[in-house]
């Protein structure tokens, strides 16, 4: 009877909580308005977040990965990844296009992945960024996205540890509870 009792209270306090103090919502940077210079160049990856591991999975067998994004033509974006994965460094691009009728960035190969900005103030960082990667459902019975993730990106490699946690937190709190951050315990590939 008491652990019923303590049950129903746990229960009812996680959703008066809920109500009192919801999920922070991160701020969207639109892709065809923000001004795409200042994203240019060097981010440390630092993190990652889903609903499921399979989202996430591939990062674990990293060290550390470090991407720098540049601008090759007018809307096109170029993200190169210098992956440092046990000795050996794997380096890798993508290409993605900004389309004026689109909020996020087309990438090359997968038209049907919806790739989004948001600002790293969601992670108390104002030299971060997260980046979403959302793909529909594969199957229309299938009831959510094939692949969600989150990833945070820093300008410096140094950030604090408290700004991880703090992304991983807003993260949890919109479910996405697996996450992945790289050990980075070897030099990293440039």
């Amino acid at each position: 009877m008491l652990n019923e009792a303590w049950s129903w209270f746990l229960y009812l306090y996680s959703l008066a909580y809920e109500a009192w103090a919801p999920c922070s919502i991160p701020q969207e940077l639109m892709v065809k308005t923000i001004n795409h210079q200042q994203y240019l160049g060097k981010w440390y990856f630092k993190a990652a977040a889903s609903h499921r591991e399979a989202d996430i999975q591939k990062f674990r067998a990293f060290d550390n990965m470090v991407f720098t994004i540049e601008e090759t033509a007018n809307d096109t974006l170029v993200f190169t990844g210098n992956m440092r994965m046990g000795a050996d460094c794997i380096k890798q691009s993508w290409t993605y296009h900004i389309q004026s009728e689109r909020d996020d960035m087309v990438m090359e190969g997968r038209t049907f992945r919806r790739n989004l900005f948001w600002s790293g103030t969601w992670a108390n960082c104002l030299d971060c960024i997260v980046f979403q990667e959302v793909e529909p459902p594969l199957r229309t019975t299938d009831s959510g996205d094939s692949l969600s993730r989150f990833m945070l990106y820093a300008r410096q490699n140094d950030i604090s540890s408290q700004v991880v946690t703090t992304f991983l937190q807003n993260s949890a709190c919109h479910q996405m509870k697996v996450h992945v951050t790289p050990p980075e315990e070897k030099e990293f590939c440039i």
